[in-house]
């Protein structure tokens, strides 16, 4: 039995992932081969995505291919009640509502995990992490499963490297159509979607700081200077540094940063980046916002120890106002503020993550008994197919090696 918010959204929702369907070709190519072929016939997937349309469409997708879907999110703030009601009318089994306590959402992945889920699909690792911990007795059920996110390979490379993993992840998050795109592009722009959308402030002549220069902070930090900002860039790995110096950024620590910016973005996968220390350096009206994983990059829990008043302004706007006089603010909750106070990343760019994690799940179907390691990366195959049929859609055409350029390049006295 599903739990969702009201079954009666479902209208809204289907509309949703309608629009989605229309914009992602790739999905929909796969849809109609998942349809003939059943690559997971008599498979069970439990998957934790951000439950907004284009999850829901990957959900629909991986169920035409005979999947028996069990669904949460990976994230309370980013669930969209009308679209977990659709996925319910289309058949499908969906454990998630937006708003849901610490306690709700813990139990929806609990019941996810409940049904002797074959392949797993996680976003962030909290299917994995209960599935080691409080839900054992359903690891033989596993094949393996497939990770979205940097955070959730984080966790993975920790509990592998520790002997702690007990099935292959593939690290969806790796393969090039995932993050030269979806962090790239999908990040720069869906968090200045939700920020302007939220905050109805201009971003010109301001001041932003974007603390990490990863792929997602690379994509922030070129959308804002696009807006018209001034960049200013945080970073622990001097190699990532000296890139964003040479993309024509500031780099500096967020000691300083702090005292200067008018927007922050977290785009790390740490926690404690802006910090106590940072929050009574900030100016008046400073806007904080995390685009990470998780809620821990700005020291939520500090802030509101700390803070002698707060006040919503504006719906998924806090504002907090420290012992020093001064007032800032914080989206979202601290949660990512792309899903939690927008509609996530463009349909076009998430087609090609989630044909990537479409087909890395049929990998896993198809190759359950030669699975060799605990990591696995997406094959380059599957990787060179999603760019292929990407690029057809796009209709573009590129170059083919010749029979004498391949002879020359695979020549030993070159």
């Amino acid at each position: 039995m599903s739990q969702i918010r009201d079954i009666k959204l479902s209208p809204s929702g289907g509309h949703k992932i309608e629009w989605v369907r229309r914009n992602c070709p790739l999905l929909r190519s796969l849809e109609e081969e998942f349809s003939h072929t059943k690559p997971f016939a008599g498979k069970k997937i439990a998957l934790s995505i951000h439950l907004e349309a284009k999850t829901a469409y990957l959900c629909k997708v991986l169920a035409a291919g005979g999947a028996e879907m069990y669904i949460t999110g990976s994230n309370p703030l980013s669930t969209q009640d009308d679209v977990a009601a659709a996925l319910v009318e289309a058949g499908l089994n969906v454990y998630a509502w937006h708003g849901a306590t610490e306690e709700e959402y813990n139990g929806h992945i609990s019941e996810v995990l409940s049904h002797q889920a074959n392949i797993i699909i996680d976003d962030g690792g909290d299917l994995v992490h209960m599935l080691h911990t409080s839900k054992r007795d359903q690891l033989p059920y596993v094949i393996g499963g497939c990770e979205e996110t940097t955070t959730g390979i984080i966790r993975l490379q920790a509990m592998a490297a520790a002997g702690q993993l007990e099935f292959p992840m593939v690290l969806v998050n790796n393969a090039d159509c995932k993050h030269l795109f979806d962090n790239r592009y999908g990040t720069g722009q869906s968090v200045w979607d939700g920020i302007n959308r939220t905050t109805n402030l201009i971003v010109a002549g301001k001041i932003v700081v974007v603390a990490g220069y990863g792929w997602c902070g690379k994509g922030v930090s070129m959308r804002a200077k696009a807006l018209g900002a001034r960049v200013i860039v945080t970073e622990i790995d001097p190699v990532k540094a000296i890139e964003a110096v040479m993309d024509g950024f500031e780099v500096m620590p967020m000691k300083e940063a702090a005292k200067q910016g008018d927007f922050f973005v977290t785009v790390t996968g740490c926690a404690g980046v802006i910090d106590e220390e940072d929050f009574m350096e900030m100016k008046e009206g400073a806007i904080l916002c995390n685009a990470g994983h998780f809620d821990v990059e700005i020291d939520m829990k500090r802030l509101r120890e700390i803070a002698v008043n707060s006040e919503e302004m504006r719906n998924n706007i806090m504002g907090y106002k420290l012992t020093n006089g001064i007032t800032i603010y914080v989206l979202a909750e601290g949660r990512l503020v792309n899903l939690a106070a927008g509609d996530g990343h463009p349909a076009e760019i998430m087609d090609m993550s989630f044909a990537i994690q479409a087909l890395s799940a049929k990998y896993l179907a198809e190759h359950e008994k030669e699975l060799n390691g605990k990591i696995i990366d997406v094959p380059k195959e599957v990787d060179m197919e999603v760019a292929r049929r990407k690029l057809g859609f796009l209709g573009k055409e590129i170059d083919v090696l010749t029979p004498f350029q391949e002879e020359y390049l695979n020549s030993s006295s070159l």
